[in-house]
């Protein structure tokens, strides 16, 4: 599917818009590879996105600032291009806000120590 090519975003009521959630192949400070934890059980973690926009009623954080979410309180994604090239926006729950920072977080050194179940055959 291609990007939706977009010139003007507006955010609507208290909603927050982000890019740069990370859901890829993840190397520690100590050189252990993480491999992708989309969508499994070893996944349940906060995540860091970039603020891209922000409705009118929200006066908690701006466009820039980098924020951490709790774990599963963003939609899936749409893939948009602007001026600034191709990119997946995710509305987030403002409620789940865990952080705010103005300057991006770096490495994500967090470990879900939530154990991944496997269906056993019958």
């Amino acid at each position: 599917m291609r990007p939706h090519k977009i010139t003007r975003l507006r955010a609507i009521h208290d909603h927050v818009l982000v890019t740069e959630m990370q859901f890829k192949e993840r190397q520690l400070s100590s050189g252990i590879i993480l491999p992708s934890d989309d969508g499994k059980g070893s996944g349940i973690r906060a995540r860091w996105g970039l603020v891209y926009a922000v409705g009118p009623e929200q006066k908690d954080v701006q466009p820039g600032q980098w924020i951490c979410v709790s774990h599963g309180r963003w939609t899936r994604g749409i893939d948009i291009e602007d001026l600034d090239g191709k990119k997946t926006l995710r509305r987030i729950d403002p409620a789940d806000i865990l952080l705010i920072s103005d300057e991006e977080p770096g490495t994500d050194d967090t470990i879900s120590d939530a154990i991944s179940v496997e269906a056993k055959p019958h």
